[in-house]
């Protein structure tokens, strides 16, 4: 019965940790809506996750989009099919690749960097202190990353997106032989609404996933130095499999309507 009761403890531990995520998440977002509101640290928020942010999403798309004109033309000449790249490389980046990498490239940066920065508040009893002068840290240290993120996260996703159809119309004009006119003609009126649309609200859950987990983490990292390392590492890995995971759930909701 040994490793029935391994895999039982495993489960409920589990259960309980998507649990307590689930009930901060909730407490996060009631709390958005409550007094106090502290605006300067929402603006550093704003700072940190979005503009700070912007070379490191612009670059990963810019590359993304040439590299994947150059996979689709190359399997689209096997059916003499080349005319459909920007169409496809459009309704790749808007639809999946775009939120997702920006959402991946969020959680290394920005969720890593949250939680590092609390864990070590906590673990240098800042938390504490705060406590002591009737400061609620959810109020002060998440609410302000959490808002900041779900605002800021759908417009990273919209530039990244550009950029990503501006990289594969460079490659594509540049080096395959597209014209650019019809390229740029063939990308506008393939995409609809509800591509655009689908990019950004993909955008809003990854920003709330990426900055809600950062600061669960780090609010709940253990004492010392390695529990700062260890609320870091688990902060990124949940916070990877949570927006694959979400990812998959919004485009099968929203494109089975």
């Amino acid at each position: 019965m040994n490793p029935l009761a391994a895999v039982g403890r495993t489960t409920l531990l589990a259960v309980a940790a998507i649990g307590r995520i689930t009930l901060f998440t909730l407490s996060a977002i009631v709390h958005i809506f409550r007094a106090p509101f502290y605006p300067r640290q929402f603006g550093l928020a704003l700072v940190q996750i979005g503009w700070l942010s912007l070379p490191v999403v612009g670059l990963t798309s810019l590359f993304t989009g040439g590299a994947l004109v150059m996979q689709i033309y190359a399997g689209g000449a096997r059916f003499n099919a080349e005319a459909v790249v920007p169409q496809i490389v459009a309704i790749g980046m808007v639809r999946e690749l775009g939120p997702v990498l920006v959402g991946l490239m969020v959680a290394a940066r920005v969720t890593a960097a949250i939680s590092a920065e609390i864990a070590t508040m906590k673990v240098t009893e800042q938390i504490d202190a705060l406590i002591t002068l009737s400061t609620d840290p959810m109020r002060y240290l998440t609410v302000p990353r959490v808002l900041a993120g779900i605002l800021v996260v759908p417009l990273l996703v919209a530039v990244g997106d550009i950029i990503g159809i501006m990289g594969g119309y460079g490659v594509a004009t540049g080096s395959l032989g597209f014209s650019p006119a019809a390229y740029l003609r063939n990308t506008v009126n393939f995409l609809e609404p509800l591509d655009i649309a689908s990019s950004l609200i993909k955008g809003t859950a990854f920003g709330l996933i990426a900055t809600t987990m950062g600061c669960y983490f780090g609010i709940n990292a253990g004492r010392g130095a390695r529990g700062v390392g260890r609320a870091t590492k688990s902060a990124v890995e949940a916070t990877a499999v949570l927006i694959l995971a979400a990812n998959f759930a919004l485009t099968a909701v929203i494109f089975s309507l």
